[in-house]
């Protein structure tokens, strides 16, 4: 408890900290609106086809695309700034024990993502949808089916990146590095996955943030019929560089 408390001192103490919250919530609310102040020319263009399948949740919760990557700044800094300034040396020598040290940081990183990406969902949701319907276009509530569930797992699916963000971080040890292999992961290997040999293009099938994103959808995506298994398979995967994170933590010098 005393090495999470001492966490939890550092963390509260950086100002980046609450440049990066107050960044999450002001960007993230404000492609809300954009997105769902555009929805009325997206319904009007819209064929009967795509009308069956739309999805008003899923449109107000498209702040995550953006959220992700500054939630994964602020999972990253939770290890990095400690290397750069120098201070996890004397973090280790106060307490010897590393593994108890990334552990509390992987604690304290996964409840303030999940507070905080679980409070941008449940807004957004909740500015989108009326913006949505005075636009003449049909729009979901709280209590309709499947919803509750998507605006959740917006949350779950922003601590996740969170962890993998800490896990990231506590490997490279720099913040630029543990930044572009975060974009790679979320954004990069994604979009080019139509560049890879058609041998190659079944791992995207699998692809952790694409399956664990369509969670965050009512209407089923074809592509990921149980969202709920790719966010529980990302989940996994972000466990596992959990893991190597601590093995390495453990073993490597801190300079």
């Amino acid at each position: 408890m005393k090495t999470l408390h001492s966490e939890w001192i550092k963390l509260r103490s950086l100002r980046s900290t609450w440049l990066t919250l107050a960044c999450l919530f002001v960007v993230g609310l404000g492609i809300t609106a954009l997105a769902a102040n555009a929805t009325g020319d997206i319904w009007a263009e819209a064929t009967a086809a795509d009308r069956q399948v739309w999805d008003p949740t899923g449109h107000s919760l498209t702040a995550y695309i953006v959220a992700q990557l500054i939630v994964g700044v602020l999972g990253i800094l939770v290890v990095t700034s400690e290397f750069a300034t120098g201070l996890m040396s004397t973090t280790l020598t106060a307490t010897p024990r590393r593994t108890r040290v990334l552990a509390a940081k992987v604690a304290l990183a996964a409840v303030v993502a999940l507070v905080a990406g679980e409070a941008l969902m449940f807004g957004a949701f909740l500015i989108g949808q009326p913006l949505i319907s005075r636009q003449g276009v049909p729009s979901a509530a709280l209590g309709d089916p499947g919803v509750l569930k998507a605006v959740l797992a917006g949350g779950l699916y922003l601590a996740a990146i969170g962890l993998l963000a800490v896990g990231l971080g506590a490997l490279l040890r720099a913040t630029a590095g543990a930044l572009a292999t975060l974009v790679g992961i979320v954004f990069l290997v994604p979009a080019l996955a139509g560049l890879f040999p058609s041998w190659l293009r079944g791992i995207f099938d699998f692809w952790p943030t694409l399956g664990g994103a369509a969670a965050l959808n009512v209407v089923p995506d074809p592509d990921y019929p149980h969202p709920w298994v790719n966010l529980a398979g990302m989940c996994l995967a972000v466990a596992g560089v959990l893991v190597a994170a601590f093995l390495v933590f453990r073993r490597r010098d801190v300079v």
